[in-house]
């Protein structure tokens, strides 16, 4: 205690002292204060420390206390408010204000905190990515001549030929100059849109759709129209007569294993799809983003909308990302006609080319014996997944049935669609969920408009495995149960 306040005497003698001394200047050594000053060594230890905390003194170590030069005046804050009108005022012309909301994207990009069971997120857990054949790609892929040159800005031209047979399918009207490589799904979309429609205009989309697709639009400032589904897909009588009431000349639609819904287009609706936006003189954009995640148990795929459009009507999204890592952002855009020279100027603007050594890696993880295999082991494990899922909320939340009346279990993909009861509060019951220690995706983010009730979308790709899903439904029927939410 007597070392302490000693120490505070000898610093407000050195506070006066110092009025003496030029910034920058040496004060005398320890040992001369503890012998002018008749303290012992600790005091002025404790003094000299309490003036370099207040920044009146600099201690440097070896060479002794300096003066500390003077602390320059604090900036005022600086005013940002003018950036709200900057940022929300549209020139008169634009019909709709562009709005940058990234929540619903996310919602399921957030990593959860410690001890939180994960059944929002969209990727498959490191465990289930192939991390070793990824990793034996990238090292042949660093290796081939001329992979860290600049790249051709449409792609390498393997890549877009593997992708155009896949696309197309077997004889499919498809080739590679119709494909262009992109940074993923997302950046593939985004540069649809762009492409597609001008700001202010209309785009119709499914209800309800993608957050990431909506998010795109509203940034781009276009106003998406919802067009209601069933369990059979988009429903077409009401798809032209939104096309005609709304005048869009666009339309954005997941026709397999649609998200969240997890719903096909039904064969004749896919018919009708394509004549109806024809009709229109309006572009289709098919976002197939599950077309790799396909069940075990689920029957042979129906082709791609594009392969059934000799026309140049469809648009066509393709990712690698939701069926190998969230860090393999290589994807494809397909197009016929002069549509397709409007995106790539787009892609050359926004990014110039997708870096050339992904691509290379893309190409030899494809075309790997490992390939096949990593998607069979995919195919068996979300089956597996999706069962214990369905098993889990049949035994703990039978009252949360999957949304649409006569709704089918979706073969493919990675999520269930709940509709939860009248009433219910989306945001209180996610809110509590997380606190029960799960994450799951309210359903308010995946409409365009109002939504028609409320729900959740729980993902079963994310967790670690059957335990962990089985206990976040637990978790989740805690939640409802501390809600009063119906189970039963």
């Amino acid at each position: 205690m007597h070392e302490r306040s000693s120490g505070a005497e000898l610093a407000a003698i050195l506070r006066e002292e110092l009025k003496r001394y030029s910034p920058g200047e040496k004060l005398p050594s320890s040992r001369a204060l503890v012998e002018r000053h008749r303290v012992s060594p600790v005091t002025v230890s404790r003094a000299l420390a309490e003036l370099a905390a207040e920044g009146l003194v600099v201690t440097r170590p070896g060479a002794g206390a300096f003066r500390a030069e003077p602390r320059r005046a604090t900036p005022p804050p600086v005013d940002t408010s003018w950036q709200e009108i900057a940022l929300s005022a549209e020139p008169a012309g634009d019909q709709v204000p562009r709005s940058v909301d990234a929540s619903g994207v996310l919602a399921t990009l957030s990593a959860p905190g410690p001890g939180v069971i994960e059944l929002n997120g969209g990727y498959l857990p490191p465990t289930l990515q192939p991390e070793r054949a990824l990793a034996a790609a990238l090292a042949r892929a660093g290796r081939r001549p001329g992979a860290w040159s600049r790249p051709a800005v449409d792609g390498v031209p393997e890549l877009r030929a593997w992708f155009a047979r896949e696309i197309g399918g077997p004889g499919g009207p498809l080739s590679a100059n119709d494909v262009l490589i992109t940074a993923g799904g997302q950046s593939a979309l985004t540069a649809a849109l762009r492409a597609l429609a001008a700001p202010g205009a209309p785009v119709l989309v499914e209800s309800p759709t993608y957050p990431g697709m909506l998010a795109v639009a509203r940034a781009s400032g276009l106003r998406p129209v919802p067009v209601p589904m069933d369990a059979d897909g988009v429903r077409t009588d009401l798809l032209a007569d939104a096309f005609r009431v709304s005048g869009a000349r666009l339309f954005v639609c997941q026709p397999l294993f649609q998200n969240p819904s997890g719903a096909v287009l039904a064969a004749e609706r896919r018919r009708e799809v394509l004549r109806v936006a024809r009709a229109a003189g309006a572009f289709v954009v098919e976002d197939d983003f599950a077309r790799l995640l396909g069940h075990a148990d689920a029957p042979p795929l129906p082709p791609t909308l594009l392969a059934d459009d000799p026309d140049g009507t469809v648009v066509h999204v393709r990712s690698l990302t939701k069926a190998t890592s969230p860090s393999l952002r290589v994807g494809a855009l397909a197009a016929r006609g002069p549509v397709f020279d409007r995106l790539r100027a787009i892609q050359v603007v926004d990014s110039f080319f997708v870096p050339g050594p992904l691509q290379e890696a893309a190409l030899e993880l494809v075309g790997s014996p490992a390939w096949p295999r990593h998607l069979r082991l995919i195919a068996g494990e979300l089956t597996s997944r999706r069962q214990t899922v369905r098993a889990a909320l049949q035994r703990e939340l039978p009252a949360l049935a999957v949304a649409g009346a006569g709704q089918r279990t979706a073969l493919g993909g990675y999520h269930l669609w709940l509709r939860l009861p009248d009433g219910t509060d989306e945001a209180a019951l996610t809110g509590a969920a997380l606190h029960a220690g799960v994450a799951v995706a309210a359903g308010r983010p995946y409409f365009a408009a109002e939504p028609p009730a409320a729900h959740l979308r729980l993902s079963y790709a994310s967790a670690a495995g059957a335990a962990e899903l089985t206990e976040g439904v637990r978790r989740l029927r805690t939640a409802c149960d501390e809600l009063g939410v119906p189970v039963a």
